[in-house]
């Protein structure tokens, strides 16, 4: 069997492994195990989101971020381990996931309420959906059942998780190695309707895009200059913006109309509509003028996602602490 027949092979293997795994998730996989799990994720993230309106959106960027790196299983909120390194050093993570710390405060309500009983990657998987639907954006079941992984895969989060600076062919191979299509792309994307950005990870498209000298061509020049106001040249590396300008905090449509008024915050965002790709133009468009489309779709892609290779039954482990494997 030559290589490219064995590479075959192995990714169809993997496919039909990690589909298999995933029809093992349940809706009422805690139905009695552990009742006001919902409830209880809810009451907490209610709590945080009076004081800290980001919180929503960086409980969808941890499941996002988790999800890509060997799928589901909650090693993006391990720390260093004693024969691994976290993935939150990786560049991709780097001082971008606010909200880790947030995931030990409803460890810690379920472990009181349930101990031993919800997986860190269930916990992240509903605190997303909860986290969408008090922003105002759809609901849907959650499919539950994930084990947590025992290791980090560090170098994974380098090569895997999508990178706001790079094109969107690099950008859809990365969606499609995990079996998620151009639609599930665009929907997805569409979870940068609320959250915040750091300004360094964009100024370059506002002074120097691709080292050019001059901003990048597909920022209105409106859009521009509110961006040079909020991010100055010399700003500080903590300084956040909005990636949607008009309703941060909500989850609804507007990211795709901002895109069609070449106001997309990072450079993978405008990208979707700047792009020479009609069928994804009109994706774009299609969501833009309907909310309900966006919503149904988000709910499905996000959905696929979450069911990519789950660790299941005897694999992996309910950690105690989320940060850190149990002790064997």
């Amino acid at each position: 069997m030559g290589f490219s027949t064995c590479l075959v092979f192995f990714v169809v293997l993997s496919s039909f492994l990690g589909s298999s795994l995933a029809e093992e998730l349940r809706e009422n996989y805690y139905a009695d195990s552990c009742p006001n799990l919902s409830s209880i994720v809810r009451s907490v993230i209610e709590q945080k989101l009076t004081k800290d309106p980001r919180i929503g959106a960086s409980m969808l960027r941890l499941h996002f971020h988790d999800c890509f790196v060997n799928g589901c299983d909650g090693s993006i909120l391990l720390d260093d381990g004693e024969t691994f390194k976290s993935e939150q050093t990786a560049v991709p993570n780097l001082d971008s996931l606010w909200g880790v710390q947030f995931v030990d405060v409803m460890k810690k309500a379920l472990e009181d309420s349930c101990p031993g009983v919800v997986s860190c990657a269930d916990l992240l998987a509903i605190a997303a959906q909860i986290s969408v639907s008090l922003a105002g954006g759809p609901e849907w079941s959650v499919k539950l059942g994930r084990k947590d992984s025992r290791t980090a895969n560090k170098a994974g989060a380098e090569t895997s998780l999508p990178n706001q600076s790079e094109g969107l062919e690099n950008i859809r191979i990365k969606f499609s190695t995990l079996g998620l299509d151009m639609i599930d792309l665009v929907a997805l994307s569409g979870a940068h309707t609320f959250g915040r950005a750091k300004c360094k990870t964009f100024t370059n498209r506002l002074y120097d895009f691709n080292k050019t000298g001059i901003p990048d061509p597909t920022l209105s020049s409106s859009y521009l200059s509110t961006l040079r106001r909020e991010c100055p040249k010399n700003v500080k590396d903590s300084k956040v913006t909005n990636l949607d300008s008009n309703t941060p905090n909500t989850f609804d449509n507007l990211y795709f109309q901002n895109l069609q008024r070449n106001q997309g915050l990072l450079q993978s965002d405008q990208e979707l509509f700047s792009t020479s790709d009609s069928a994804v133009i009109e994706i774009v468009k299609s969501f833009s003028r309907n909310q309900t489309a966006f919503f149904e779709r988000f709910a499905e892609s996000i959905i696929k996602m979450g069911n990519i290779s789950p660790l299941t039954g005897a694999q992996g482990e309910i950690r105690k602490k989320c940060k850190m494997v149990n002790e064997m």
